[in-house]
């Protein structure tokens, strides 16, 4: 796990799951346009909150590239799920600032709603092929532009699913705070 403080905002990586983080107030959800149980973190976390969450989700749906909607946690042991729809590489352009926007939109949405606390999985980077290199690069220079409006929120921590993706993190969030 690695840990860095900037401006009283604390950035973490570890390698887990999405939905094994009770220490934090909301988590969000690599989404589909529609909202919907899928693969990977969406299935995971559709999962672990139970039918509720897909009925409240409903009448949000659908979302474009890089926009975000909050609901509630349901039966997750966070209080809120943020539902960001990253870009797919190489179909949804600009990519980088689609994804951008993913971070920037979920970390406003987390500032309105009072959030001191957020997960974030390597968004577009599973079924979306987003290279995980370039989309850690992308997240963490997105996060370090908007530190300076972030009130509430005191922890951001990126939940990695393989020791490989949290590796690169590691590297990338070192190599841009030097």
């Amino acid at each position: 796990m690695m840990k860095k403080t900037i401006s009283g905002i604390t950035i973490e990586c570890i390698q887990g799951d999405i939905v094994s983080q009770p220490d934090i107030t909301a988590i969000v959800n690599a989404a589909n346009a529609q909202l919907k149980i899928g693969g990977g973190v969406a299935g995971a976390i559709h999962r672990a909150a139970g039918p509720g969450l897909e009925e409240e989700c409903r009448p949000l749906a659908p979302i474009k590239p890089g926009e975000c909607v909050i609901t509630g946690g349901h039966r997750l042991q966070n209080r809120y799920v943020i539902h960001c729809l990253g870009p797919i590489y190489g179909v949804n352009k600009p990519e980088n600032e689609l994804l951008a926007n993913c971070y920037r939109n979920a970390l406003k949405l987390a500032q309105q709603h009072m959030i001191d606390s957020i997960a974030f999985p390597a968004i577009s980077t599973g079924a979306f092929g987003y290279p995980i290199e370039e989309a850690a690069e992308v997240a963490f220079k997105t996060i370090m532009e908007i530190l300076p409006e972030l009130q509430h929120v005191k922890r951001i921590r990126f939940v990695l699913y393989s020791n490989k993706d949290l590796e690169i993190h590691e590297k990338t969030l070192s190599r841009l705070l030097k």
